[in-house]
């Protein structure tokens, strides 16, 4: 009887280990302006906006910059300390299972809605560190293998982003906003005019020299290959695979 008692005891403290909550906090939140009277050049934050708060407490965001680093919550502040080891303070007005609400610099109130986080390792989430390496300036001016390395990340990071669309019937972001090279439609994608290419974008690189250079690198790639559509209804995967064999290109 005692051993069937200790067993049990056991048993149960295992299972209640593998079944530990996630951190409180955790998730996926992404921009989503309060009123449509809020245009982008009112505020930093696009509708690409995001917050991944991990459970093992890192965390990745875009709020007009890319930042990653660790991450708490307690009560209603949640602190956010970066790789340059800043700490920065939001206010949590709300958070419940469908959004959280936080006090922005500006004084004024900022919606982000929940969403599925990606299952799986970091290298198949679209919002983790690994797939967003191209969103960090480099600190010097970077050789053709650098940057070819950079424009395949950002392609690694297209293909984990509509996987996690797909799997997770996530169909609500307009893309448009994302920086790209890239002209995404519902079922492909072409290249933009070098004039057209968003201030966010040219930010990735060291300087306009080095953004000129991945321009004309990815147009070349682009000139000297013909991708091939999968004979498929399925956008996502005509997508998925698009990116894939533009990655194989740029190797």
């Amino acid at each position: 009887m005692k051993n069937n008692l200790w067993t049990a005891i056991a048993f149960f403290a295992i299972a209640t280990s593998a079944c530990k909550p996630d951190k409180p906090g955790t998730g996926l939140y992404i921009y989503h302006p309060i009123s449509d009277s809020e245009h982008p050049n009112d505020t930093p934050f696009t509708v690409t906006s995001f917050l991944e708060l991990r459970s093992d407490g890192s965390y990745t965001c875009d709020f007009g910059r890319f930042d990653y680093g660790s991450w708490n919550l307690k009560d209603t502040r949640l602190y956010l300390t970066n790789q340059r080891r800043r700490t920065y303070v939001y206010s949590v007005l709300a958070l419940t299972q469908k959004e959280m609400d936080l006090k922005l610099d500006s004084g004024r109130p900022g919606q982000f809605n929940v969403h599925k986080m990606a299952s799986g390792r970091p290298e198949k989430d679209p919002f983790s560190l690994v797939n967003n390496q191209w969103r960090i300036p480099p600190g010097h001016r970077e050789s053709d293998a650098e940057i070819r390395q950079r424009l395949f990340n950002h392609c690694h990071f297209w293909e984990t982003f509509f996987r996690w669309v797909d799997d997770k019937n996530e169909g609500v972001i307009d893309v448009s906003f994302f920086p790209t090279p890239l002209k995404v439609y519902g079922n492909g994608f072409g290249l933009k005019r070098y004039e057209n290419l968003s201030p966010a974008w040219v930010a990735c690189f060291y300087d306009t020299a080095d953004c000129h250079k991945a321009d004309t690198l990815i147009k070349h790639t682009f000139r000297r290959n013909n991708i091939k559509w999968p004979d498929t209804d399925d956008d996502f995967k005509k997508l998925i695979s698009g990116f894939q064999q533009l990655q194989t290109f740029l190797k």
